[in-house]
């Protein structure tokens, strides 16, 4: 199986109504279940921000779009599913729940992913009769967008599921990163948390504000690392010598006391609304879905520059993205 004709999504909040997008934009037919009596709602809004950053990247080549149909169980929505993804609330508890109604109901050979964030696939296996299906599919918002997908099998998990998850993921315009070795929160969160931690401290101590922090990162290294990373940045840091100039050069420092990284700040009410008031004020007034409309167009204009580097190959995402964009627009010329 590479791209599956009939998938099904269980969990419609922002990372499931992702999914559904980036599915349904593909042609594939996704069957949605989310108890929330909103969810229709909230995943038609994520749809609708979908619809026009494709329409944008591909100037309105799609293939036609898959069919999407409300389940009123998580058996019904599974059913058919050649391929399913979970997007239930981080609760181990909830997810031992809706697993196993998954692994019940669902074909013995379809494939299962969770958007899991952080909790180990060999903690989720025990809830299912069939764990060698199941591999966490960690994505990054908005999933209709951003390609990375960290691909984390269990201690259950069958290496030809791995293979088939990547097949899979792939076929979506994703970039599928396989980890080696099953840890909680996998890379991406445990970097993020890391820059996360610090910042709670800066702004807890007022060193600096939410408007500033962020201004730091968008006007410099942030746009360093959209195209190549932090080892290769760092690399060129080193001039002609490379990384290890840098690392002899720079290296002395991580003894210094420049991070409180093992040390968390309380996330107190007054650090909260300090946080939360300057987030608001940040935000100038425009709503959540005029942040995410700016957000979609400076993403696929980042990524439609990065497209056109190295005399058209393109570099990184870039290269990814114009042929995902190719893919999609020879899918509408079929259709």
């Amino acid at each position: 199986m590479s791209k599956p004709a009939r998938a099904a999504a269980i969990g419609g909040g922002v990372i499931g109504a992702g999914w559904v997008a980036r599915l349904a934009l593909n042609g594939i037919d996704v069957a949605v279940h989310d108890p929330d009596p909103e969810a229709e709602r909230k995943v038609g809004a994520v749809l609708d921000g979908a619809r026009r950053a494709y329409a944008a990247m591909t100037a309105d080549r799609l293939p036609r779009e898959g069919r999407i149909r409300y389940a009123a169980s998580v058996a019904e929505a599974v059913a058919d599913a050649e391929f399913i993804q979970e997007s239930v609330p981080e609760r181990l508890e909830i997810k031992h729940k809706v697993l196993a109604e998954i692994d019940a109901a669902a074909p013995a050979t379809a494939l299962i992913g969770s958007s899991t964030s952080g909790i180990k696939p060999s903690d989720m296996q025990s809830a299912l009769a069939r764990p060698e299906r199941l591999v966490v599919a960690h994505p990054f918002n908005p999933v209709y967008l951003l390609p990375l997908v960290e691909i984390v099998g269990g201690e259950r998990t069958a290496a030809d599921t791995i293979e088939r998850a990547r097949a899979v993921y792939a076929a979506i315009g994703m970039k599928p990163v396989v980890i080696r070795k099953e840890i909680e929160a996998f890379v991406a969160d445990r970097l993020l948390e890391a820059v996360w931690r610090e910042a709670l401290w800066l702004i807890r101590d007022d060193v600096t504000t939410v408007e500033e922090l962020d201004d730091i990162m968008r006007y410099s290294f942030g746009l360093r690392w959209a195209q190549m990373g932090l080892f290769q940045v760092y690399r060129i840091a080193g001039g002609e010598a490379g990384m290890r100039h840098f690392m002899a050069q720079f290296g002395p420092c991580l003894a210094w006391p420049w991070s409180r990284l093992t040390d968390v700040p309380e996330l107190t009410d007054a650090l909260v609304d300090k946080i939360a008031e300057q987030s608001d004020a940040q935000a100038g007034g425009l709503s959540i879905r005029a942040l995410e409309r700016i957000r979609d167009d400076n993403l696929i204009a980042i990524m439609a520059a990065l497209a056109g580097q190295r005399d058209g190959e393109g570099w990184g995402a870039g290269a990814l993205h114009r042929d995902y964009v190719a893919a999609l627009q020879a899918a509408a010329e079929k259709d």
